[in-house]
C-alpha cells in the first residue's frame, strides 16, 4: 500500500467574513479530520503551530487520497507526495548495485 504525505493550508479567502460561520467551518473540517482519523483514512495529523498550514499521512491509492482532499475543497488547498520507506530505499539502492 502506497503511503503518502499531504501538506495543506487553509485558503481563508474562501471563508466567509462572518465570523459565526467562519467558526462552523472550520469546526466541521476539524470533526472530518477526526472521522479520517478514526476510520484509519489517515494515520496521522497536526497543523504547524501559529500557522494556516500542516500535514497529515495517508496510505492507500492515489484515487483514495484524492477522494479525501475532495472533501475539505474550497477551503483547504493540498499537495500531496507519495513517500518511500527506509526498505523501499533500500530496495532501490540493492537494484542499483545488481546492474
Amino acid at each position: 500500500m502506497a503511503k503518502f504525505i499531504t501538506l495543506w493550508e487553509m485558503d481563508y479567502s474562501k471563508l466567509p467574513d462572518d465570523p459565526e460561520e467562519r467558526i462552523r467551518i472550520l469546526m466541521k473540517n476539524c470533526n472530518m479530520t477526526k472521522e479520517n482519523l478514526k476510520s484509519g483514512a489517515a494515520s496521522d495529523w497536526g497543523s504547524f503551530a501559529g500557522s494556516r498550514a500542516g500535514y497529515s499521512i495517508h496510505e492507500g491509492t492515489e484515487e483514495e487520497v484524492a477522494l479525501e482532499t475532495m472533501k475539505f475543497s474550497p477551503y483547504v488547498k493540498f499537495t500531496v507526495y507519495p513517500v518511500l520507506s527506509v526498505d523501499q530505499v533500500l530496495e532501490n539502492i540493492k537494484k542499483l548495485t545488481k546492474k
